[in-house]
């Protein structure tokens, strides 16, 4: 009796294994084969799987900033302040441009911008009041940087490299009451300051990501202290076609040798490009 019974307790264990393993094989093979095996790879890339092992960008970014601060030549200062919604009736130049590339974690990325304005500015001092000035600031950066993490719907990176500034200033005073001939006040600078930084990008929704990026610089190397924020919306028109819209801001703090930029650029961040 002992013996038919552990029999039949084998038997119908054999039988409850069997069972599962159909009721299980009936589940994965649930709905169409085509569409399962199509289905369940695309979900396992998408989440966790790496993106291509090269990449490559070209952008044009267009920065429509404001600038704000002081700015100076050869001691003599001027306050200027300039609203993004006013730059189209100061700007006499604007040029922009960037440049991305990767190699698995490995990136490298650039770029750069030139403004040049024309405004009237108070001066600091007593003798004269304010002065005609025109101003030109320009930067450009180049960063190598590594992916800490690396898949397709998050990215975080850490980044170091260089910012390269110029800033050159024509300043035609005036009096307090009248213009003052051919007194005026010229000159430019250029300086290096070292930068470190991190960026990230998040997989939102189908064609949509949203970015950021940050950096500190200077150190006292040049600048004393400068830094950067930006970060916005990525829109992935097609496989080859993308656009950023976003908000940009530079905060700069240089004072040597009678030049000053002590200048916030501030504004919206707008940047079409192709990706390879």
């Amino acid at each position: 009796m002992t013996a038919i019974a552990r029999f039949g307790i084998t038997q119908f264990i054999r039988w409850l294994l069997l069972v599962s393993v159909a009721m299980a094989g009936t589940t994965l093979r649930a709905g169409p084969p085509e569409q399962d095996s199509k289905s369940v790879p695309v979900l396992q890339k998408e989440g966790s799987a790496a993106p291509d092992d090269v990449e490559f960008r070209i952008g044009i970014p267009g920065w429509i900033s404001g600038l704000s601060g002081d700015f100076g030549v050869r001691g003599v200062v001027a306050d200027t302040d300039i609203s993004f919604g006013d730059l189209l009736n100061t700007l006499d130049m604007m040029a922009a441009g960037s440049i991305y590339a990767r190699y698995h974690r490995w990136e490298f990325s650039a770029d750069g911008l030139y403004l040049k304005v024309s405004d009237s500015a108070p001066l600091r001092g007593i003798l004269f009041g304010n002065a005609r000035v025109s101003l030109k600031d320009a930067f450009s950066e180049q960063f190598l940087g590594y992916r800490l993490i690396n898949c397709n719907n998050a990215v975080l990176s850490v980044f170091a490299g260089a910012r390269y500034n110029y800033e050159s200033g024509d300043f035609r005073l005036l009096s307090a009451r009248r213009l003052v001939s051919g007194r005026s006040v010229s000159g430019s600078v250029d300086w290096v300051d070292p930068v470190v930084g991190a960026s990230g990008r998040i997989h939102l929704w189908k064609p949509l990501s949203f970015w950021t990026k940050a950096d500190l610089g200077g150190f006292g190397a040049a600048s004393d202290l400068t830094w950067q924020v930006q970060g916005g919306l990525e829109l992935r028109i097609n496989s080859w076609l993308y656009s950023n819209v976003g908000w940009r801001y530079l905060k700069n703090d240089y004072d040597s040798d009678g030049f000053t930029n002590k200048t916030e650029l501030n504004g919206p961040y707008i940047e079409t490009g192709f990706s390879f």
